[in-house]
């Protein structure tokens, strides 16, 4: 059997394709884009030409990806019964619950909660624990659920994410989305944050007007554009406002930054704030040095993301990191590995820089989406890839991605010793100071998975994220309501999702274990436990039901279908 050719990005007009498909690098493609006039929005008039257009506004990196051998993945399947669901009613009861309501207020049941069509229409206490149920009660409905053992919390939103990675691909078939799809929705993730759309902008849309339409079993998905890089695209400020309108118009929700020459980032900023976009970045190493966090809030940022300059803000005794220097950016251990020293190299905690720092975020009303989870190899890279869920769970190509790989982002351990988890250990405990000391100042933090990369898988990443805020210093109900409510004000949806209310839309969270005893019950592959009746080691825990705008997923059902999923593709690559 031959191998499939993977699906290379086609959206029309992806001139980088066609360039590299004579001969040309990716690199060269899209210099000669350049050369031919890079401006997005005037490549896209229509004028005509002889000469090949630009891509798209928003597609730029979809295009050099797949020219150089990258692919998107393929389409979801569209819902027609069967398998994970989902199963939809006039009028959907929870019965019985505990709620956790994302508030950070504490759990109350018996609850019953009733939802007609997409809407929560009553949430109500229903008695009281270990006591017959004597209260009125709403009326039934057409779809129960018992929850009289259960705790419902609201449905997550993971805050950072990448529908797959076209880089992905080089190891065969790219992941398909209905994998990650359905990977999300088994732990409880309703909706995400598509930070980057790196697919290709046009095709994260349709995918979100799919899952918004209840075509396709998926969270809600909120698209952001990736701003291209600055040595290609943008030399001026002008360029960048009209390349900011121009994913606008095609409807972008945000835009995602990983630097650019200051005065080109300051415009993109202000327009993307004039049309209502919202904003996140990754403040790469090679633009740090010129604008730490404290400069791109003050321009107007909506989100930092990872941990990316905010050390650089703290700096007091020097002005950039202290490299080696043999360091070199594109050597994925260099970049990884002195990143785990950074955090020293900064203010103490408690000392007045901290201190100012923190301020000065809190009174832009910041947001910090921390992802700590998918630093974690970096201080326990044995543990990372023997995670359990791998075996089952894990796509073979993302398997193949995370292996050490010069080539590939993310992929660094090349020679990972001691010294270098001993210096990220140390580093997250500073990292994680400043996170908790923010969110006791009253500032938003975020939970943000980044999965796809570093051994980390989507669903069971952000699981594990929640696990590293409670390290941080969060309580249970704070690392919750960052996952749920703190998420939907960042997406600036807090008036539809992130609590438990009437009125809002149904995103619920239905499992049998109280996720603030032991957050690891909401893992997919549960949580160890000895059955001191049967004297038997079990599994318990797992999400029971995820309900997306009043639509049942049987999480367990979805990850068995996960499970065929993915034996189907070693089943294929061991045919070949």
């Amino acid at each position: 059997m031959s191998a499939a050719r993977p699906y290379r990005y086609s959206h029309a007009g992806c001139a980088v394709c066609a360039l590299q498909d004579s001969n040309l690098s990716a690199h060269e493609a899209v210099r000669t884009l350049v050369a031919l006039g890079s401006d997005a929005q005037a490549a896209n008039e229509g004028h005509a030409s002889a000469a090949p257009s630009a891509p798209g506004a928003g597609d730029e990196i979809a295009a050099l990806l797949t020219a150089g051998g990258a692919a998107i993945p393929a389409d979801s399947p569209r819902l027609g019964g069967g398998g994970g669901g989902p199963r939809i009613g006039r009028r959907l009861l929870i019965r019985g619950a505990t709620v956790i309501d994302g508030t950070g207020a504490p759990p109350i049941g018996p609850m019953d909660i009733a939802v007609e069509g997409a809407r929560i229409v009553e949430a109500r206490v229903v008695g009281h624990p270990h006591a017959p149920i004597t209260m009125p009660r709403p009326a039934p409905g057409d779809l129960e659920i018992d929850a009289s053992d259960c705790y419902v919390l609201p449905g997550f939103v993971d805050s950072h994410v990448h529908i797959g990675f076209p880089q992905q691909a080089k190891h065969g078939p790219v992941a398909p989305t209905e994998y990650v799809y359905k990977l999300w929705l088994a732990h409880g993730v309703t909706s995400v944050r598509e930070v980057g759309s790196v697919n290709g902008l046009r095709w994260t849309i349709e995918q979100a007007r799919q899952a918004g339409s209840g075509e396709i079993a998926a969270p809600h998905i909120t698209p952001y554009a990736l701003f291209p890089l600055p040595e290609y695209f943008h030399k001026t400020p002008e360029q960048a406002r009209a390349w900011v309108q121009s994913v606008a118009s095609v409807g972008a929700r945000g835009v995602k930054f990983l630097g650019a020459q200051p005065g080109t980032m300051q415009a993109a900023l202000d327009e993307a704030r004039k049309l209502g976009l919202r904003t996140a970045c990754h403040h790469a190493q090679m633009s740090v040095a010129r604008m730490n966090v404290l400069d791109t809030a003050g321009w107007g940022l909506s989100s930092m993301e990872h941990w990316y300059g905010l050390p650089e803000a703290l700096f007091t005794d020097r002005t950039v990191q202290d490299y080696p220097s043999d360091y070199n950016y594109n050597n994925e251990q260099d970049r990884f590995g002195e990143a785990g020293r950074l955090w020293l190299q900064g203010a103490e905690p408690g000392s007045a820089r901290w201190r100012g720092v923190l301020e000065r975020l809190l009174q832009l009303d910041f947001t910090l989406v921390p992802t700590f989870v998918a630093y974690e190899a970096a201080r326990d890279e044995q543990r990372a890839r023997r995670l359990e869920w791998h075996d089952a769970y894990t796509w073979p190509g993302v398997w193949e991605f995370f292996q050490p790989n010069r080539d590939a982002h993310g992929s660094f351990h090349f020679y990972w010793t001691t010294q270098h988890e001993i210096a990220w250990r140390r580093n997250y405990q500073r990292w994680m100071a400043f996170v908790n000391d923010y969110k006791n100042l009253g500032g938003r933090v975020c939970v943000g998975s980044d999965s796809g990369f570093i051994y980390n898988l989507y669903g069971f990443g952000l699981v594990r994220e929640l696990e590293l805020l409670q390290e941080a210093g969060f309580h249970p109900l704070e690392a919750v309501r960052a996952a749920t409510l703190k998420g939907a004000q960042l997406l600036g949806r807090e008036h539809e999702v992130g609590s438990i209310e009437v009125g809002k839309r149904a995103d619920l969270v239905v499992l049998d274990r109280n996720p603030l005893v032991n957050t690891k019950a909401l893992y997919g592959t549960g949580a160890v436990w000895l059955n001191d009746e049967s004297r038997q080691v079990e599994r318990t825990g797992g999400v029971r039901y995820t309900v997306v705008g009043g639509a049942v997923h049987d999480a367990r059902a979805l990850l068995a279908e996960v499970r065929a999923i993915v034996a189907s593709e070693k089943d294929r690559r061991g045919a070949l």
